[in-house]
């Protein structure tokens, strides 16, 4: 099956296979550095079915994908080629769309994917909660831990503490600190 040229008819114009396989490869190496694009794994199949709004919640579920993705993948294969990533829209086609011909909904399902790449939104979103403020606003803190910081907010470091310990390796009161080496010069 050649992907060169072939191209699917749709109501917003056409889409060319090569479209697709663009989207198909964008997907097959988000997250994974040694992803050549050529075949696609499980986990980056569900993200491409949920960006492109193929999994809608009633009529494609997300175990809908896996099921559809175990079953055309090679038997001991963990990854997709592009061939069989078409045959599992062609079995997806008919669900997401109830009521149209198997062409007319993989073309609607092409309409999807084409130009899309892995979105990258609220994957890791900083905690910005009412709690959060309280907690770290340092006008409100009182005691000693008020001392640790100036008026600004900015602590102060060390120089803040009451009691900053002597490292010096003395006993605390010891007279006789800081001659130790003379008395080894002496001998």
């Amino acid at each position: 099956m050649s992907s060169q040229g072939w191209r699917v008819n749709m109501a917003e114009g056409s889409v060319s296979i090569a479209e697709v396989e663009t989207s198909f490869q964008k997907f097959a190496v988000h997250g994974d550095t040694k992803a050549t694009g050529k075949e696609m794994n499980g986990k980056n199949f569900a993200k491409l079915c949920k960006d492109c709004n193929i999994i809608d919640g009633k009529n494609v579920t997300t175990t809908d994908v896996d099921i559809v993705f175990t079953k055309v993948k090679a038997k001991s294969a963990r990854v997709v080629t592009f061939e069989q990533f078409n045959q599992a829209l062609t079995e997806l086609a008919p669900k997401r769309f109830k009521g149209k011909s198997k062409e007319e909904a993989l073309q609607q399902l092409y309409g999807l994917i084409v130009g899309r790449e892995p979105a990258n939104v609220g994957v890791t979103r900083v905690a910005k909660a009412a709690a959060v403020d309280r907690l770290t606003d340092t006008s409100k803190y009182t005691g000693a831990h008020k001392e640790r910081f100036d008026d600004s907010g900015k602590g102060k470091g060390k120089a803040g503490r009451e009691d900053i310990p002597d490292t010096s390796g003395y006993v605390g009161a010891y007279k006789g600190s800081g001659t130790y080496d003379e008395k080894v010069k002496e001998k």
